[in-house]
């Protein structure tokens, strides 16, 4: 090894000691879900770690994505479409998209990216198979390279590699942030996937439950771009769901899907719930005559109805819920809510906001919280949840 490669060494381990024993970190979360509507950032400042921790919300915003970079991950989802080369390919340039979204932010918000601490990014899932591999992309060393922050990333690998499925990971940060002595309160998150955490109260860490509920907005957007040919991704305000009328047989159907009945930890993706199934859905039942508008009112209530089937089946026969705490792009769709609602009249139902709490930066701060835990040396799982055989601290670093 080189004197140069020696110094270079030696002034990495320096600085991440120096980050590791830092009170506050100025920190960046990255996420890109399964909606792919887009990258977002958050910008928070936290203090402390573990249950001591204590964030500031600082700058948040939602990048959209190019319908050409858009299609070009939607082809790597693909078997079909997807190849080595391609695969490669986007891992780089997305790494290179999510460094030019985080000094976007700094910039915008007149924030020297020098003194940004730490990037937490959760990547981009192309595949994922609970509890056997899954692959996010956005090269870390890339976003590192490019903003010269340290990164944290690829936190799901660790936990299957213990056993897990590999998700729900957002729950551990809702213990530390929204845990209360006296209520039991639910988090559901409508994103492309709709996941819910069961914060009983004054829980531990052990007694928390977190499953994916089946799909939040993916089938939804799916519909929206195949009936408007492109022209829109999602049902703003869900106006179209709204001018529907739900289809009875259709929605039957759809709640018969076997996921539905699976006992948690359970997650699910794309792999189930993206455009084939879809597909194969919606030309069934236009071809019965059901149309656009009445087939997008469905798969609207049947997000709202799966979201409320899993409560009653494996949350109600054991806890009294207080409160459900909306968050995710779902958040913003008064027909969903109304439906869920109407599912589950006599519980509480409130946007995130209403624990202080962005409902769109919800999941970009929950990953700004997990790498805060990497640096700080605290495990970051939860077995209980996840399945895995033990607790873990997730999360590759680049510096």
């Amino acid at each position: 090894m080189s004197l140069l490669s020696l110094t270079g060494t030696r002034n990495n381990i320096d600085r991440l000691q120096q980050l590791i024993h830092k009170k506050q970190r100025l920190v960046a979360g990255l996420m890109s879900g399964t909606s792919l509507d887009g990258i977002d950032i958050a910008l928070v400042k936290i203090t402390d770690s573990g249950i001591h921790t204590h964030v500031e919300p600082v700058a948040f915003k939602t990048i959209e994505y190019l319908p050409k970079v858009r299609q070009a991950i939607l082809a790597a989802c693909h078997p079909e479409t997807s190849n080595v080369s391609s695969l490669c390919s986007l891992n780089f340039f997305l790494g290179q998209l999510f460094a030019e979204a985080v000094c976007h932010v700094c910039q915008e918000n007149n924030i020297d990216i020098n003194d940004l601490d730490l990037i937490g990014s959760h990547g981009q899932t192309i595949w994922h198979q609970p509890g056997i591999s899954t692959l996010q992309i956005g090269e870390a060393a890339v976003i590192a390279a490019q903003t010269g922050a340290v990164v944290v990333a690829d936190f799901r690998v660790r936990d299957v590699a213990a056993g897990g499925q590999g998700a729900p990971l957002v729950p551990y940060t809702e213990y530390l942030l929204y845990r209360h002595p006296v209520k039991t309160r639910l988090l559901q998150n409508i994103g492309g996937i709709a996941n819910v955490t069961v914060l009983p109260a004054g829980c531990s860490p052990e007694a928390i439950i977190a499953f994916d509920t089946g799909p939040g907005n993916m089938m939804i957007d799916a519909c929206v771009d195949r009936f408007t040919k492109g022209q829109q991704h999602y049902d703003k305000n869900g106006e179209i769901a709204a001018r529907g009328t739900v289809s009875s047989p259709m929605l039957a159907e759809l709640m018969a899907h076997p996921f539905l009945k699976q006992q948690p930890p359970r997650t699910t993706g794309r792999e189930i719930f993206g455009n084939t199934y879809t597909d194969e859905i919606v030309t069934k039942y236009w071809a019965r005559g059901v149309t656009s508008d009445d087939i997008v009112s469905t798969l609207t209530c049947f997000s709202a109805t799966s979201i409320a089937d899993s409560y009653r089946r494996f949350i109600i026969p054991q806890h009294k819920i207080d409160e459900i705490i909306i968050g995710g792009g779902g958040s913003h769709n008064p027909t969903l809510l109304a439906m869920l609602r109407r599912e589950l009249p006599a519980i509480p139902i409130c946007p995130q906001e209403y624990l202080g709490f962005s409902s769109d930066a919800k999941e970009a701060v929950a990953f700004a919280i997990l790498a805060n835990e990497t640096i700080s040396g605290h495990t970051n799982n939860l077995p209980a949840v996840t399945g895995a055989r033990l607790p873990v601290i997730m999360g590759k670093i680049s510096l």
